[in-house]
């Protein structure tokens, strides 16, 4: 099959040269802001950007940044994501239209778009009744940044439902992989800083007849997580990995941290752990605010608090 792209520049970029066909209905767009992208509400431009909906656009994504010579940086719901204010230089792969579902109530197995927003996949299924992701409504990220992140919370990861994950290699051919190849730890798995992206994932579930409690369940878990965490204002969630077996929001607390302000930036009052955007921040000043956090956790504590969050662009 030839593949053909087709470029669509912002009036801010001189016009490119006319390079082969993506397809009609999936179009490379250049100087695209990357900020309303990403839940920090920070960040410079992409110099490439794309959003493909099926697999075969993807790999032609893939395709065009081979081509082209260019680094690639994915972008789900950019809630784990530091974007620089200088931007990011290559192609940016958006894959939140990568979205399907699909229950299989026989065996109990769900196969899911990478794209897909994981809470909303979570009430999914426990309207359902299907019980595994009750813990997962909270977390503010997509399925295939859960899976690449082991996200997890009230105890539970993605390590414990994950069956496989479908990636694009960066040649663009199709692997599978099982949690074993993911290698998985505490938020972390082996796909990490490399140019392979999730484009489907297969959970293993419960299915059940009590979609009333399974419910229930979800909406505790959801009201829990609300009610300790601020989500009144721009953040990535949590910054930092907990440490143990203190957790680093305690660390942070403790340390005198809450309130603390570079700029926009500021420590969370209701939870130590997050960083807001008070309304103009820039990602600088959130990347000072996370050194001085680290500084000061490790002068009273002797120990170096890891980031949680992705730091992406030219810092």
């Amino acid at each position: 099959m030839t593949l053909s792209y087709h470029i669509a520049s912002s009036e801010k970029m001189p016009q490119r040269q006319p390079i082969p066909l993506l397809g009609k209905d999936c179009v490379i767009k250049s100087n695209v802001p990357l900020a309303p992208l990403t839940s920090f509400r920070v960040g410079g431009p992409a110099e490439w950007y794309v959003t493909p909906k099926r697999l075969d656009q993807l790999q032609a994504s893939f395709q065009f940044a081979n081509y082209k010579g260019l680094p690639i940086t994915f972008l789900g719901a950019g809630s784990n994501i530091l974007v620089s204010d200088s931007g990011l230089s290559g192609l940016v792969i958006g894959s939140r239209y990568l979205r399907h579902i699909s229950f299989e109530q026989e065996t109990g197995l769900l196969s899911v778009g990478a794209g897909e927003f994981l809470p909303r996949l979570a009430w999914k299924a426990a309207r359902m009744g299907w019980q595994g992701l009750e813990w997962a409504v909270g977390i503010p990220g997509t399925v295939g940044g859960a899976v690449v992140m082991n996200a997890g919370a009230q105890g539970k990861c993605m390590a414990d439902v994950l069956v496989n994950a479908h990636v694009i290699l960066p040649n663009g051919e199709i692997d599978i992989l099982s949690p074993q190849d993911l290698e998985y730890n505490y938020r972390y798995s082996k796909l990490q800083g490399k140019s392979i992206l999730v484009a489907q994932a297969t959970f293993q579930l419960q299915p059940g007849e009590k979609p009333a409690l399974i419910t229930a369940i979800t909406s505790e878990n959801f009201q829990k997580r609300k009610s300790t965490q601020p989500y009144h204002l721009p953040s990535c969630g949590s910054v930092f990995r907990n440490p143990g077996p203190k957790t680093a929001g305690w660390l942070i607390e403790q340390a005198g941290l809450k309130g603390y302000q570079i700029g926009m930036a500021q420590v969370a009052h209701r939870h130590a752990n997050f960083i807001l955007n008070c309304g103009g921040a820039t990602a600088n000043e959130i990347l000072q605010l996370i050194y001085h956090v680290q500084e000061q956790v490790e002068k009273q504590w002797s120990l170096l608090l890891k980031p949680e969050v992705k730091f992406v662009g030219d810092f």
